[in-house]
């Protein structure tokens, strides 16, 4: 009598899971999304222009950065410079998720450019035996939502001049779920005591780039942090 060979699906995350992953985080990103699509066009672009920039670019916070640095007529080079250093932070991301990311080249250069803070809070949570087509199909949705609020705000938001008081807590609130989820997946509550320490610190000595700070503070403490023993269970 043979036994099957194939690996057990239990390390895999099943494709109904990888909708359910992204749910959360298309709740902040479509009326975010309408948020910047509608400052876009009345900023004075076209429509297109900014679900282009949703596609190419897809850098959230820079994207709203972006829009009064147009309308202001401020050269790419001072924008670009902006853009990197409000996305600095995601270097500290590719860096922990090197071993994570698939071997394809494809997938592996996509995937580094989808990394948003939502997305790399998603990719920490899947399990390690996470198929190459589930983690870049969490980032084509989580892009897809961006993608489609722009259009929705661009499109009909600019028609209809709705008030936009209340939207920018979206932000807050998605940022919160995931780290509600992120402490009731993680095996001990000292990674968020981190976080929330150094930002603690950070916010005291450089108020103005706390943020900065508070991620290079956690990461150095992750490096100094002793290496938890792994439980191994006998088959």
């Amino acid at each position: 009598m043979t036994t099957s060979s194939n690996p057990t699906p239990a390390a895999q995350a099943p494709p109904s899971s990888v909708l359910s992953l992204s749910v959360p985080v298309a709740m902040g990103y479509v009326p975010l999304g309408m948020v910047f699509g509608f400052l876009f066009v009345q900023a004075g672009a076209p429509w297109w222009l900014a679900l282009t920039a949703s596609v190419m670019v897809y850098a959230g916070a820079s994207q709203f950065m972006m829009v009064p640095m147009l309308a202001a007529g401020l050269p790419l080079a001072t924008i670009a410079l902006a853009t990197l250093v409000v996305n600095l932070r995601h270097v500290f991301y590719g860096l922990s998720l090197l071993d994570k990311l698939p071997t394809k080249p494809w997938a592996r250069w996509y995937l580094v450019f989808a990394l948003t803070d939502e997305t790399y809070s998603v990719l920490t949570t899947l399990p390690a035996g996470t198929s190459t087509r589930q983690m870049v199909t969490v980032a084509l949705l989580n892009q897809g939502w961006w993608v489609l609020g722009t259009l929705l705000g661009a499109v009909i938001g600019a028609q209809t001049h709705i008030g936009l008081v209340g939207l920018d807590f979206a932000l807050a609130a998605l940022f919160a779920v995931l780290a509600v989820e992120q402490w009731r997946g993680a095996h001990s509550a000292a990674p968020l005591w981190v976080a929330v320490t150094s930002y603690a610190i950070a916010l005291t000595l450089m108020p103005q780039q706390a943020l900065l700070l508070a991620i290079g503070l956690s990461v150095l403490a992750g490096l100094f942090w002793p290496a938890t023993k792994t439980q191994k269970t006998t088959p």
